[in-house]
């Protein structure tokens, strides 16, 4: 209040001026226009201190108070930022005074150590130059001192040369004045002191293991000794497999699974074919053989770096790295996989390998096709890769297969991997293909370790080998499982029982085979036809415990059933592989699994993913995980594409087929579930009606790789008139099954009928709703003799 008076004493003044010279211009404007000087409220303007006016007053109080509380809180604010200002900077002064007092003890300490060492270490002070040898970038100073190390005053002289440029420290002691340049370049000399002793007691242990490992120099000294060591121990073994020359003359597929017997092995010989030619100057190339094949497991003939990795030694990456070799001709591809084998094709092991007539077809895995025709499963020839120690320096780039190691971590901001065994692996762009690995039913994991011997999670070459031989040996074979996979090893096995007195049995919670994609009339069909194969058929069986007793493994059901049998088959889906996500910082889709990338398969910069493992959003029917052959083909190819700069969106509609045997198949595409309404256009099949006169046609049993490098046509409709489908009830010999969701087609099942994919495909692009599906079946010219 005593403020306020004070102002108002201050301004009470010039209101009282302002308040006349206003009523003396009133006046003289009532004068001039003939008015009376009474119209004019003079009582209202006058604030004299007789009275009146008290609103002027107010307004004049509150503009004083108003202006009196803005200059308190600027004086305020203006003093706290100064004494904040004040502080900081005081407490960035004191910081080499709190840290050269921290120090000195240390350092005291540590000159003693010198001091000490440097008489006791004359001898060992030429050990010490090797240990610096591997580091010289960090050191750039402690060469020239470490001569003169016996002499630690010459330490002590070049120290005050430094310390003249800081003038803070002057008036301090003189070791302050020697701490000052620590505090500055404690890495130049905590490393040259610290060396020192450490030589003193273990430098010859730790330099061996750091010469080995890098395997810089050891190569160029150690090639001509131990190598020629080698071929002495094991000249033996040439002899007995065929010379380099020979296998390239050989067809490409047996130069990749002649060396079959022995799985790691099988991944070396690329290595072997091609190391005589890229070092010629040796004089012995036997000699060279049998070093690169022992060299190759070992881990320091791994490439340090490549520009494009591919983790994974599935069909999505061989698809990858071809593409990129031919968007990039010198493109340098490395491929990292778990499996000792090359790249190979997954569906001949539940199909037609089991149907060769060669016994031996578990070592050479090659396989006639339908049509007569004979191919391996390998998609190329082990004379198609380079070494991996070779691609590194490949002037024309290649693609190399490093075989036997499995990825651990991925470092995405330092673009870098770590193999199993610590090796690391620099990339410029990375494709992520690990696939997925088959499940398991958990009854079966807690039956104990007894009943895991007997069981087989179908998925590569070693579980068919595997299964191959186990049902050579064994009376009964239990497949639990009724989709894909597990109808055609029930078939499959069901023809060899007509030949030995295997039992097989095929067990799923369904009502019929494929019963989660084939609607119930068709699902039926198809568990007729594999009982004519010779599998015995239990369904809407719910499996609740497995034993193993008396030699045999009992499985009971949830209904009270019993099941004897001596092997068991798991085939009840795939699990992505998405192991790496933790690591990369990956997004794992919480809906279908699998790594969730963008329309270009990239789920980060420079990472892509393609295969079984990528989730992806399908333009037309929503974001999905495929787990076929042809989404892996088509989707590999992409992230090939893409990883050499294409930025080319993934609109395919994938597709998948399934054979049971010679005689019946189907193919597929979209959104197939036997949840959804279907509408079944049947026709009578005929003779080229089977997957046999589908691959005579079209020259190969894999036939997502023909199909999907055509493009749709406008199909010209038969003129035939389609039967009613009440009359082919009972045979379905072959025919198109539309799924309907909203009354628009998102899949389609092309039963016995072949090369007519594109249209399908068409026909679920476009995403029109159809009034008479009889009419559509007709543009797949089913009612043709």
């Amino acid at each position: 209040m005593l403020k306020c008076r004070t102002a108002w004493k201050k301004l009470a003044p010039l209101a009282r001026a302002s308040s006349s010279v206003c009523r003396q211009n009133v006046r003289r404007t009532g004068l001039t226009h003939g008015r009376l000087p009474a119209q004019v409220p003079a009582a209202r303007m006058s604030t004299a201190p007789t009275g009146g006016g008290r609103e002027n007053q107010i307004y004049v109080l509150l503009v004083g108070a108003t202006f009196l509380g803005g200059g308190v809180y600027a004086y305020r604010t203006l003093k706290g930022d100064q004494k904040r200002y004040q502080e900081r900077i005081d407490e960035i002064s004191s910081r080499p005074l709190k840290l050269n007092a921290e120090q000195p003890a240390s350092l005291i300490e540590l000159e003693l150590s010198t001091v000490e060492s440097t008489d006791t270490e004359i001898v060992p002070e030429p050990q010490a130059e090797p240990v610096a040898e591997p580091s010289p970038e960090p050191v750039a100073e402690p060469p020239p001192e470490e001569p003169s190390a016996p002499a630690p005053e010459t330490e002590a002289a070049a120290v005050p040369s430094d310390t003249t440029e800081p003038p803070p420290d002057e008036p301090v002691v003189e070791e302050p004045v020697v701490e000052v340049p620590v505090v500055e370049e404690p890495v130049i000399e905590a490393p040259v002191v610290i060396e020192a002793p450490v030589v003193v007691e273990e430098p010859v242990v730790v330099e061996e293991p750091v010469v080995e490992t890098p395997v810089v120099e050891a190569p160029a000294e150690e090639t001509a000794a131990p190598a020629a060591e080698a071929v002495v121990e094991e000249e033996p073994s040439p002899p007995s497999e065929p010379s380099p020359a020979e296998l390239t003359e050989s067809p490409p597929p047996e130069h990749a699974l002649e060396p079959e017997p022995e799985p790691v092995v099988e991944s070396e010989p690329p290595a072997a074919a091609e190391s005589p030619a890229a070092e010629s100057p040796t004089p012995p190339p036997e000699v060279v053989v049998e070093s690169v094949v022992e060299s190759t497991p070992a881990t320091a003939k791994v490439p340090s770096h490549t520009p494009y990795l591919l983790i994974g030694g599935g069909t999505a990456s061989f698809a990858a790295a071809r593409s990129i070799r031919a968007r990039d001709p010198g493109a340098k591809v490395l491929i990292v996989t778990d499996e000792p084998d090359l790249p190979y094709m997954r569906p001949p092991l539940s199909k037609e390998l089991w149907f060769s007539d060669d016994p031996s077809v578990t070592d050479t895995l090659r396989f006639k096709q339908w049509n007569g025709k004979e191919r391996s499963i390998y998609f190329q020839p082990a004379s198609f890769y380079i070494s991996p120690e070779e691609l590194e320096g490949a002037e024309n780039g290649g693609v190399a297969v490093l075989t036997g190691k499995k990825v651990v971590h991925m470092d995405v901001r330092g673009n870098k991997v770590k193999l199993d065994d610590d090796t690391e692996i620099s990339y410029n762009k990375c494709l992520i293909a690990t696939g997925g690995v088959p499940r398991n039913l958990q009854v079966i994991e807690r039956a104990g370790e007894e009943v895991m011997k007997r069981t087989t999670l179908f998925r590569k070459v070693e579980d068919f080998k595997s299964l191959d031989k186990v049902s050579r040996n064994i009376k009964s074979i239990t497949i639990i499982g009724g989709g894909f996979l597990g109808s055609e090893l029930a078939c499959a096995l069901g023809r060899r029982s007509h030949e030995s007195d295997l039992e097989v049995i095929q067990m799923y919670p369904e009502k019929g085979n494929m019963g989660k994609v084939l609607p119930e009339y068709l699902s039926n069909w198809t568990t007729d036809k594999v009982k004519r194969e010779g599998v015995k058929i239990i369904s809407e069986a719910l499996v609740k415990s497995v034993t193993c007793k008396d030699d045999k493994l009992e499985i009971l059901l949830k209904d009270g059933r019993l099941v004897k049998t001596d092997h068991i088959v798991a085939s009840v889906g795939l699990e992505p592989n998405v192991d790496l996500a933790k690591s990369a910082g990956l997004e794992v889709d919480s809906d279908f699994g699998g790594f969730r990338v963008n329309a270009e398969l990239q789920a980060r910069s420079n990472i892509w993913v393609a295969g079984d493992a990528a989730c992806f959003y399908d333009i037309r029917l929503g974001r999905r995980r495929v787990e076929h052959h042809d989404h892996a083909v088509v989707s590999g190819r992409l992230a090939g594409e893409n990883m050499t700069g294409a930025n080319k969106p993934y609109w395919h509609q994938s597709m998948f087929w399934s054979d049971l045997g010679p005689d019946v198949g189907y193919e597929a595409i979209g959104i197939v579930d036997s949840s959804l309404p279907t509408v079944g256009v049947f026709a009578k099949a005929t003779a080229k009606d089977t997957p046999r006169a589908a691959t005579e046609k079209s020259g190969t049993g894999i036939r997502s790789e023909s199909e999907t490098e055509d493009t749709a046509i406008s199909p010209v409709a038969a003129s035939t008139p389609a039967p009613a489908v009440e009359g082919q009830r009972d045979d379905y010999g072959k025919g198109v099954i539309f799924y309907l969701r909203d009354k628009v087609v998102v899949g389609i099942i092309l039963w016995n009928v072949f090369n007519r994919m594109p249209i399908a495909r068409k026909i679920i692009k476009d995403g029109e709703e159809h009034a008479d599906l009889n009419e559509v079946a007709k543009l797949f010219n089913i009612h043709e003799d």
